[in-house]
């Protein structure tokens, strides 16, 4: 139907715009992601928060059926038992661990997955290793990659499993593997890895928010969710100004003065993350903590120390504002040869390096 849709647009705007108007054609896949992921100890959750702060996609965590088992250390024997079994009847449904129905069972939608695991005893989680046996034949054709978490261990078993377990997917690239001692550099390892990968058509990158506080701004990199995508269309109409205050030692947070849809899940704030608590008050966060929040982006480029600076931590009555249009950064007026030139988005945003999609330029629809 998405298809259909985006053909039937290309054919419209072909018929009422001149030939110099029509780039090229809008291509029919445009590269929707789903991240798949399983998390144990919540390193993998932290990659992908991080993950998708960079790029536009869907989330799909995966959950054992059964609660409060230990996996590893203590869990040692119970683990192995796990990856024991598949071993030995790699093919029998019965021997893979039952898991939580997944909110997410339609993939034809999505074109790129990213699968995010932890590795066991040199093997991909058992959990995620029944996700994928279920799935299998849904993901047939798609294009496909992996984030590896382990502590110090090789991955090649689990990207061994993971082609076992995916016979008819084409792979994008080689997988990531972060390990114990570079977790913390995860967003840079991710940006880096990311531009290896052969997404499948577009891979559409994020929108951007502006802050502001006390005559400095800093951009934020917008998720792709119904919260973030509101709270674009409110400031489309007119900046939002509210006054925040410190908290716990990790963030500054207050109310928005509305309310946004919200997407709930157990979330590890890290330092940047801009989140949605309880749909209408924003968190700015300089340092970290665990609850079920939304995730609305995260603010670019700023390390721990320099966020605590510009998020003026520990104080109170903090005025922060809100908008698509990163003032600061406006040197010179610009002619208007310039502003026809341009490239904008449908929602009124310009776009610096316009790909393949549908814009505004100098007033009329083109397709790139």
């Amino acid at each position: 139907m998405k298809q259909i849709l985006l053909l039937l647009l290309a054919t419209l705007f072909t018929c009422c715009s001149s030939d110099s108007d029509v780039m090229a054609e809008v291509p029919a896949n445009t590269g929707k992601t789903l991240v798949v992921y399983y998390s144990y100890t919540g390193n993998s959750r932290e990659i992908t928060n991080t993950l998708t702060s960079q790029i536009a996609a869907d989330v799909l965590e995966i959950q054992p059926a059964e609660k409060g088992l230990k996996y590893e250390a203590n869990g040692y024997a119970l683990g192995t038992e796990l990856l024991n079994a598949i071993k030995a009847n790699p093919n029998d449904a019965s021997s893979y661990p039952a898991i939580d129905p997944v909110s997410i069972t339609d993939l034809s939608p999505y074109q790129n997955i990213i699968i995010v695991t932890p590795l066991w005893w040199s093997q991909m989680a058992a959990i995620m290793q029944t996700y994928l046996f279920q799935n299998a034949s849904k993901m047939a054709g798609k294009h496909v990659t992996m984030i590896v978490s382990s502590h110090s261990s090789g991955i090649s078993g689990v990207v061994s499993d993971a082609k076992r377990l995916l016979p008819n997917v084409t792979w994008m690239g080689d997988a990531l593997w972060i390990n114990a001692s570079n977790h913390s550099n995860r967003a840079s390892l991710i940006a880096n890895w990311l531009n290896t990968q052969n997404f499948a058509e577009t891979q559409v990158t994020m929108e951007k928010m502006y802050i502001t506080i006390d005559g400095q701004t800093q951009s934020v990199t917008l998720v792709d969710n119904d919260a973030a995508w509101a709270l674009v269309e409110k400031l489309r109409q007119a900046p939002v100004t509210v006054t925040l205050n410190s908290s716990g030692g990790f963030e500054i947070w207050g109310s928005l003065g509305f309310s946004l849809p919200t997407s709930d899940q157990q979330t590890m704030a890290q330092p940047g993350d801009v989140i949605l608590y309880n749909g209408s008050n924003i968190c700015l966060f300089y340092g970290t903590n665990s609850w079920s929040y939304t995730r609305l982006g995260k603010i670019d480029g700023l390390t721990e120390s320099e966020l605590r600076t510009f998020l003026k931590a520990g104080e109170s009555h903090i005025s922060v504002t809100l908008s698509l249009a990163n003032t600061t950064a406006i040197k010179s007026p610009k002619n208007a040869h310039e502003e026809n030139e341009a490239y904008y988005s449908l929602n009124g945003q310009r776009v610096m390096k316009p790909s393949q999609g549908i814009y505004i330029k100098n007033g009329k629809k083109v397709i790139l």
